[in-house]
Formats: structure tokens, sequence, C-alpha cells
């Protein structure tokens, strides 16, 4: 039985058995121009092109739609690949080289939001929560509205601390990671 290894996102991973390879292509850990090795072989390589994961891969549907093209307005960075180990490219948000957005989406750093900080400020201080709501964190708006009702008003002081935050340009991004105005 041959031990297999492959480069995911962690670094060089395995060895796992043939079966065990198959289920993570099967989960969509393990994808086409994942570079997989085993003993045997003289280098890594796409696990596309090796004969024996041909029929995982057949087996697979892709699992989601790719993402729409970019706006026509948008600014297309150059996505250079530097090469860490033989084979293996890594891409540029794991280099440093572009601004990344805390969700981690690159080519998300640059959109700008059609959302206001400054209306989501004053909602938020008005009716708890709404801010948050409006600006797309539904889950910490609808809690910051609950908890505000349930104590009778006590825990308002949260909303209104994070109103007067976003009024001053401390929360940055909508719920979406695009670039608040």
């Amino acid at each position: 039985m041959a031990d297999w290894f492959y480069i995911g996102n962690y670094g060089q991973l395995g060895p796992l058995t043939k079966e065990q390879l198959d289920e993570l292509i099967e989960g969509g850990v393990v994808v086409r121009d994942t570079y997989v090795w085993k003993s045997g072989m003289p280098q890594w390589v796409p696990a596309e092109s090796v004969h024996e994961l041909a029929s995982a891969f057949r087996s697979i549907d892709p699992l989601m739609a790719p993402p729409p093209p970019p706006s026509p307005g948008m600014p297309v960075m150059p996505q250079p690949m530097m090469q860490s180990a033989p084979g293996y490219a890594v891409p540029p948000y794991q280099q440093g080289a572009y601004a990344m957005n805390p969700y981690g989406h690159a080519h998300l750093a640059q959109l700008k939001s059609d959302k206001s900080r400054i209306t989501a400020g004053i909602l938020n201080i008005i009716i708890p929560g709404s801010g948050r709501i409006y600006l797309g964190f539904s889950a910490t708006g609808v809690l910051q509205l609950v908890l505000s009702i349930c104590t009778g008003g006590v825990l308002w002081l949260w909303p209104l601390v994070d109103g007067i935050m976003m009024l001053t340009g401390a929360v940055k991004l909508d719920g979406y990671g695009r670039v608040l105005d």
C-alpha cells in the first residue's frame, strides 16, 4: 500500500492511504491543482495528472459555482506566484504582497461599500443593533437589540459605544468585507 502525501494550506501532510486521499478529494480538500507525491514518484505533481487519482476526480461534481467576474471598474491586481517548494506555488495573499481584509479576501480589500458608517452609527445609537443589521452584521445587531430589551435598557451601553465607534471610523468594513466610506 503506497503512502501518499499532499501539500495543503499548512504544508506537507501525510502519509495517507489511497482511500484517505480519495475521501479528501471527495470532500474538496484535495483539488485538481493540489500537489501530491508518493514513493516512487520523481517529484511533486498536480493531483489531476496522477492516473491513479483520475477516477476520484471524475466521480465528484464541482462543490460550488465559481465567483462572478470582477466588475468593469474594479482594478485587476497582478497575481505573481512565488515558488516555495519544487512545483508548489504560494498564492499572493499568503506572500504578504497585497492588502487583505480581515476575512482573508485580497480581491475584496479594494471594494467600496454602498453603506454609510455615519448612517450606521446614528441608527445603532437610536435603535440598538439596527446599525449593525444595516451594515450586514445581522447576528450582532439582533443580539444587541435583544439584550437591550431584555435587560430593560441596561445593556444599551454596548450598542451606544458601538455606534460611537462607527461614527469615529473605528468600524472600517461592512458585513461583506467592503470598505466603509
